[in-house]
């Protein structure tokens, strides 16, 4: 029984010590480019997100195939382009696509990097801004969603979730 006691720690009947915890390293700051405010800056439905994107995202990487909302803007943010796995609807309908899904067509694929057009004039627009567009979520779906990320060629990259009507800043000014 004594030879219990010492191999528990608990000597002379005393409780044994609470373990200490270790603090955890603070997540790394991320610093997002600026550029300077437009004159035409107004967008009533864009809001600025609460947060990043999930931290506890996994690793991007640049040979990676992603098609969610947080994976999808990293990436975009990280390397400047689109993951090899978004075709634009040229290319799908080079395959015999001609709208809705696309897994009869390129299987894996989602549609993106086509050009999007502002013409509602919810985003802020600048001399030499471009922005495009792609699909989220939409990997073996009958249909395309109505959720898109937005992204400019200057940075700025937004999430809509309800076809064009509001937006979601996730990255840039």
């Amino acid at each position: 029984m004594l030879a219990a006691a010492a191999y528990f720690g608990n000597q002379g009947g005393k409780p044994a010590p609470k373990p200490t915890q270790v603090p955890q390293p603070a997540a790394p700051a991320i610093v997002l480019p600026t550029a300077a405010a437009t004159q035409n800056a107004q967008a009533p439905k864009v809001t600025k997100a609460a947060k990043t994107p999930k931290q506890e995202a996994p690793a991007i990487r640049e040979d990676g195939a992603y098609t969610g909302k947080d994976e999808v803007a990293l990436y975009l943010h990280t390397f400047g382009h689109l993951p090899d796995n978004f075709i634009t609807k040229a290319q799908a309908r080079d395959l015999g696509w001609t709208g809705g899904s696309l897994e009869d067509y390129a299987p894996g694929k989602s549609i993106g990097g086509d050009r999007f057009g502002n013409f509602e004039g919810l985003l802020p627009e600048k001399r030499g801004r471009t922005y495009y567009e792609c699909d989220i979520d939409t990997l073996n779906r009958s249909s395309r969603g109505a959720k898109r990320i937005v992204f400019s060629n200057d940075g700025l990259i937004y999430y809509t979730d309800d076809h064009y009507e509001s937006f979601e800043l996730l990255y840039g000014e």
